[in-house]
């Protein structure tokens, strides 16, 4: 069983303090930075540590949210308390308003999650952002691996994996040309079970869809997805009851939960330690879509 005295606290002060100075480092250096916030464990990781990084200051910097309109509702309430409670201010691209204005399609699948890149795009450049934080982590998968800290874009939000910048001794470099922009990563260096023994040793709160609850569900390409508007189930899909969690938190079209009886972030611990699959490559559908799916969404402009 494992508890607070296995939690490893030299390793997660040492990310700590390397993702601290990052955003020190991207408020001296760029102008309009705005952290990614969807209320998914990433990102509220990456937000306490933001929060720490300029306390007892207010947070420099508003939140985003792309809202594909298929978000799970616990999530949303989530982040909808945490904003209220530290008083920050929360910028909202919708897909559904994208499509209500003809500039996005729905997909056959139902999925939204790939429809994010344009309205994400469009509020960087409406807002004029020139820092962009992320929630990656380089173990989660493999075009994210290869992915620096500070991550150039073009214009049109695209990656090119030929323009990324050395970054040895932590020097990081912000230069960009007008229109472009920088995505930065301050968790990169940490794995699912680092952000878990963090949240488990700072005694952060996150959704409660991160553990154990029963839940309606049916099973799709090997995963079990909540019923919903977005258009499942289909015929010959039946719904089941199941005690299940999120290993992670995107798009109700795309992602599956996993059967799990844990219950609080110390049994999650202890279930991500023995698995051998990545959280994304466990239960994200919109990365099985190809072999290079993330990296391709990359190149188009996508987190």
């Amino acid at each position: 069983m494992t508890t607070e005295t296995d939690i490893p606290v030299r390793h997660l002060d040492a990310l700590e303090s390397e993702a601290v100075h990052i955003f020190r480092e991207v408020a001296g250096e760029l102008e309009r930075p705005v952290i990614l916030f969807s209320g998914g464990k990433d990102s509220i990781v990456m937000l306490h540590l933001a929060l720490k990084a300029f306390a007892p200051a207010p947070l420099p910097f508003s939140l985003l949210h792309v809202d594909t309109g298929h978000n799970f509702p616990e999530v949303l309430d989530y982040r909808d308390r945490t904003v209220a409670r530290h008083g920050l201010r929360l910028h909202v691209a919708s897909v559904q308003d994208h499509i209500d204005r003809g500039l996005l399609r729905e997909r056959p699948d139902g999925t939204r999650n790939p429809l994010q890149t344009q309205p994400l795009v469009e509020a960087i450049h409406t807002h004029r952002f020139d820092a962009v934080f992320g929630g990656g982590r380089r173990d989660e998968e493999k075009a994210r691996a290869k992915e620096r800290v500070f991550s150039l874009r073009d214009e049109f939000g695209g990656w090119d994996p030929r323009r990324q910048r050395p970054e040895l001794w932590q020097l990081y470099n912000g230069r960009h040309a007008p229109g472009e922009h920088v995505r930065v990563f301050p968790l990169s260096n940490w794995t699912e079970l680092d952000v878990w023994q963090y949240i488990a040793g700072r005694g952060i709160e996150v959704p409660s869809i991160y553990y154990a609850h029963e839940r309606e569900v049916f099973q799709r390409g090997g995963m079990w997805l909540t019923a919903g508007d977005w258009g499942g189930p289909k015929d010959g899909e039946p719904v089941e009851t199941r005690t299940v969690r999120y290993r992670t938190v995107g798009d109700m079209s795309c992602t599956g939960a996993v059967e799990s009886g844990a219950a609080d972030p110390y049994a999650v611990i202890e279930e991500i330690a023995a698995s051998r699959l990545t959280e994304r490559g466990a239960t994200r559908a919109d990365d099985r879509m190809s072999e290079a799916a993330m990296e391709d969404r990359k190149r188009e402009g996508y987190f």
